[in-house]
Order: C-alpha cells, then sequence, then structure tokens
C-alpha cells in the first residue's frame, strides 16, 4: 500500500503548524544522539561564594573540542528581564571553537557579558544570556543548604532553575542545542555551590533524578517568526522530513511486536508530560484541554477497539485520529509514532538542512503562464482572500530601531506601516496573481519583472514551492485573526520545546531538555526520555 504525503495546502496552515511538537527530528535531541559518545568535562570552576565567576565545559572527539564558557554576573533585582531590551543578565554564556587560552577568557570576560553589542570573533560559535527563576533558584539553595531536598511542587509548576532570553546561532542547529544543554549543568553546579557556600557542614548536593526532571526555561519573541519565512527551502526540509516519517510508518503492513509496546508505552507516559504542563493563558489551557481529552480518547480506542494484528496499522490509526480528535492531538500522535522507528527516521535528520542560495535563482526565461499555472496550483487558499478587506490587512511587520528585532503592528492604529517588511507573502502571491492574470501567457519572466520589479520576491517564492512543496506557509500572516505564536511554536517544535507557555499572542515561554539525561549518562541513555520523565 502506498500512501501519499499529506496536503502542503492543509498540514501548512498556521492552525496546524502551531499544533506541532518535539519528535525524534527535533534538534535537541538529535544532538543528544550525535554527542553521546563524545567525552564531557567541567574543565574550570571558579565562583565565589555567591556563584559569581566564571565556568567551563566542554565536549571532545578526537581532535574536536567544544567549549561552553560561562560568565555569572551579580545584578540588582531591578536590572533582571527578560525583555530584548534587557542589558545585564544572571549569566551570560559563548559556545567556543576549540579550547579558549587565558587571553581568550580575558578578552570573552569583556565581551560576552555585553551579548550582541560585545565585539566576539569567528571561534565564538554560539551566543546567549540567562536569568535565574529567582523564587526557584532560592528556594532550591536554602533546602540544600538545609541539608533537604527542595519542595517538588515548587520546581514542577517552574521546571527550571534559569531561563534563557535569547541563544544567538550560527545556523548550527545542533551547537545551538549544545549551548543549552551544558547551561542547564552549570545552573545545577552553581546551585549546588552556592548552598555548599552557604552552610558547609551539612548542605547536601541537589538529587540527580530531581536534575533530571528539570530543564532550560527560555523566553521567545516574535524575533524568530520570520525565520520560517525568510528560509522557505529549509523550513521544507523540516517538514517534509516529518511528513516522510509519517508517510513510512503509515505503509508498514506489519509492525513488531517491541515497536507496538514503545508506541503504547510512550502514549501512555506522555500523559504525565500533558498534565504538567502549567501555563495562565486561556488560549493554551484550552489546546491542553483538548489534547488531554482526546489523547485519553486515543488511548481507550487502542486499548479496547483495536488490534495492531491489522494490516497496516498505523494507517488506521491515523485516519481515525483525523476523523476523532483535533489537530493539536494529531500532530502529538504524529510525533510519538516515530518513537519506535530510528530505521526511519535517523536517515532523514540529516536532509534537514539545506544551501538555499542554490534555490534564489529566479528562471527568467519561463512564461506567465507558467508561473500562473504554479500559483493556481499551489496557493489555492491564498488566492481566495479578499485583500480590500480591513482584517485582512490589519497587521504590518517591522524592524524596531532599538533593537532591531522584528516586530508586529496594527497598520490602521499605529504609524511606520511604510516601514513594512516583505513578510506578507499572502497577499503579495494575490498581487503577483492579478498581474499575471492580465499578462500574455507567452511573456517570459524577465520581461515581466522589468515593469514588475517589486513583485520579485514572491516570484522567486512561487519558482521554490514549485520544487518544494512544503516552503510556504498557507495562510495570511498579517490578517487580524493571526495568532504569532503559532510561528514561534513550529519552530520550537523543531528545536525540541516543550510545554509552550504563552504570556501574550506575540511571546511565550518554553522548557528545554527537562528529563533528558545528565552529561555523566548520555553514553548509555534512555532515548524515549521525553516521555519517561
Amino acid at each position: 500500500m502506498k500512501v501519499k504525503l499529506r496536503d502542503p495546502n492543509i498540514i501548512m496552515k498556521l492552525s496546524r503548524l502551531g499544533s506541532f511538537h518535539q519528535s525524534k527530528l527535533s534538534f535537541l535531541r538529535s544532538f543528544l544522539e550525535e554527542f553521546k559518545d563524545w567525552e564531557y568535562k567541567k574543565d574550570l570552576f571558579d565562583l565565589d561564594e555567591n556563584g559569581f565567576g566564571i565556568a567551563i565545559y566542554s565536549f571532545k572527539k578526537k581532535d574536536r573540542v567544544y567549549s561552553l564558557i560561562c560568565f555569572a554576573n551579580k545584578i540588582n533585582n531591578d536590572e533582571r528581564s527578560d525583555r530584548v531590551i534587557a542589558t545585564k543578565w544572571d549569566a551570560a554564556f559563548t559556545l567556543y571553537d576549540g579550547v579558549p587560552s587565558k587571553l581568550d577568557i580575558e578578552r570573552l570576560k569583556n565581551e560576552v557579558p555585553k551579548q550582541e553589542v560585545g565585539r566576539l570573533s569567528y571561534k565564538e560559535l554560539t551566543l546567549s544570556r540567562a536569568n535565574k527563576s529567582l523564587r526557584v533558584f532560592d528556594h532550591v539553595v536554602e533546602n540544600l543548604s538545609s541539608g533537604k531536598q527542595p519542595d517538588l511542587n515548587i520546581l514542577d509548576k517552574v521546571g527550571y532553575l534559569y531561563r534563557t532570553t535569547a541563544v544567538y546561532g550560527s545556523g548550527k542547529f545542533g551547537l545551538e542545542m549544545m549551548l543549552v544543554y551544558l547551561v542547564r549543568q552549570f545552573t545545577f553546579d552553581q546551585v549546588n555551590h552556592v548552598a555548599k557556600s552557604k552552610n558547609p557542614k551539612i548542605a547536601v548536593k541537589l538529587d540527580n533524578v530531581i536534575c533530571k526532571n528539570l530543564g532550560i526555561g527560555n523566553s521567545t519573541g516574535l524575533g524568530m517568526a520570520p525565520f520560517i519565512v525568510n528560509h522557505p527551502t529549509l523550513l521544507n526540509n523540516w517538514i517534509l522530513s516529518r511528513e516522510i516519517a509519517l508517510k513510512k510508518i503509515r505503509e508498514i503492513k506489519k509492525v513488531e511486536n517491541s515497536k507496538v509496546d514503545l508506541f503504547k508505552k510512550s502514549l501512555r507516559n506522555s500523559i504525565k508530560n500533558i498534565t504538567s504542563w502549567n501555563t495562565e493563558s486561556k488560549y493554551q489551557l484550552k489546546k491542553i484541554n483538548s489534547l488531554l481529552t482526546n489523547v485519553k480518547k486515543t488511548i481507550d480506542f487502542l486499548e479496547k477497539k483495536f488490534s495492531f494484528d491489522t494490516e497496516y496499522p498505523f494507517n488506521t490509526i491515523y485516519l481515525w485520529l483525523e476523523k476523532e480528535t483535533c489537530d493539536e492531538c494529531i500532530e502529538y500522535i504524529v510525533s510519538i509514532m516515530m518513537e519506535p522507528f530510528d530505521e526511519i527516521v535517523k536517515p532523514l535528520v540529516n536532509q534537514m538542512s539545506s544551501e538555499e542560495e542554490k534555490y534564489f535563482n529566479i528562471p527568467t526565461n519561463r512564461t506567465i503562464e507558467d508561473l500562473r499555472n504554479i500559483i493556481e496550483k499551489r496557493y489555492p487558499n491564498i488566492l481566495k482572500i479578499n485583500f480590500n478587506k480591513k482584517e485582512n490587512i490589519k497587521n504590518f511587520w517591522f524592524i524596531s530601531k532599538n533593537k532591531e528585532e522584528p516586530r508586529y503592528s496594527n497598520r490602521f492604529e499605529d504609524k511606520g506601516y511604510e516601514l513594512e517588511q516583505p513578510l506578507a507573502i499572502a497577499r503579495d502571491i494575490k498581487k503577483l496573481y492579478e498581474e499575471l492574470i492580465i499578462s500574455k501567457n507567452s511573456l517570459t519572466i524577465d520581461k515581466f519583472l522589468s515593469k514588475n520589479s517589486n513583485l520579485r520576491h514572491v516570484v522567486r517564492r512561487a519558482f521554490i514551492i514549485e520544487k518544494f512543496p512544503y516552503a510556504e506557509i498557507q495562510d495570511n500572516t498579517i490578517a487580524e485573526n493571526v495568532v504569532p505564536i503559532d510561528m514561534l511554536r513550529l519552530k520550537l517544535s523543531f528545536f525540541g520545546a516543550l510545554k509552550f507557555d504563552p504570556r501574550s499572542d506575540k511571546w511565550l515561554r518554553i522548557c528545554m531538555f527537562q528529563g533528558a539525561p545528565l552529561p555523566e549518562e548520555l553514553r548509555n541513555y534512555d532515548q524515549q526520555w521525553v516521555y519517561n520523565f
């Protein structure tokens, strides 16, 4: 039996993309798999009694070494902010290519705490900063220094000791994940150090089981939203890998019992992940409650009404999910379906990158008829939108003057729409189509562009989507009803984030590496850790 890849015009809607969850394809998990046999070391730990100072951690394999350099700084409580305009943080980090010298450390000590304002070299691969979850950090210190473990109820509500407020990368997402993973270990070492300094005689270390159940938080705003618009072939390869994995799993005629057991175990265990997902967002609470109800419904279906002895069992399950559950549940269980199938997933991990410049040339010898046919095939829902209605052009994207970060604003209430960024792809595709239908079929693209150069960016995108069907969000990103955090969540799901916690429709908090093995455990870690904590 052959199964078709899912229709991009359905999957690439923001409501569906905003329901994606981490999976074995996520960079966080592929990083752990890649570096599990590397040598981990804590090379330097020079903190004072209050936890301020420098620490260095490394991963090494043969001649290759990556070093995380941590600078823990003293700041006042009123200086602690997750906003991008902040200039001071509890800690600042860089991932260094190689082993830093004393001169490097002195240089970076002055520059890394400044973050993007600092001067860095080609050796600094990623850059990040983080703030303590002060209530949780202080609670853990207080308890450890008194010789006891912290209150798990308090820890469970937050899930981390620190949260990063940005991770500036080199485009190599595995290295960004390495930085976050090692920062997580630094938070454990720092809290243990401060507790012991406070009361050396009776202080205890944070229990390893508790450490594993803590991750690293992250505050993420609109800064990453344009990324998925500006990198169409990369977006396609991320989504396509996921869709191919699902297709191949649905095409398995007979599934081994061990794989069935692992799927069912992961699904049952994941209930804890859902029920410990804390947020005050009504929008997200509604999605969580719907997810929990539908996952329980799915488990009941599998245990009472379904037999894996049937042919193509995962295809039957998938079709049932589409009929009986919600988008959030469908995509959640699609992720869990991948758990037993390393032989399908691992080869796809290596297909998720893209040399995008190769595909940015416009084939100027093609004709208007070619281009119009592509648009009619690839953007059918976009062509139905009436952009003369205010609700369909209500918002615009721009770059803030202060921090050069993407922002989103109301076109009819706020100033600055003349500075709009070219991120309204749906509107511009419709503009392009309206020009195409009054142009001669035989006209070549070069002649068309000589009179319509303002549409060059969407002409390029249309020829890209001809070859890369999952390259485009099939929604209007400037509409009144758009939920910008759906764009963030899509990207974060491929990073491997858990427990999305929207603080508005424009920014959210997440948790990364919660439940993950500690560095000393990587060689023999449980690959299903994400569902087992």
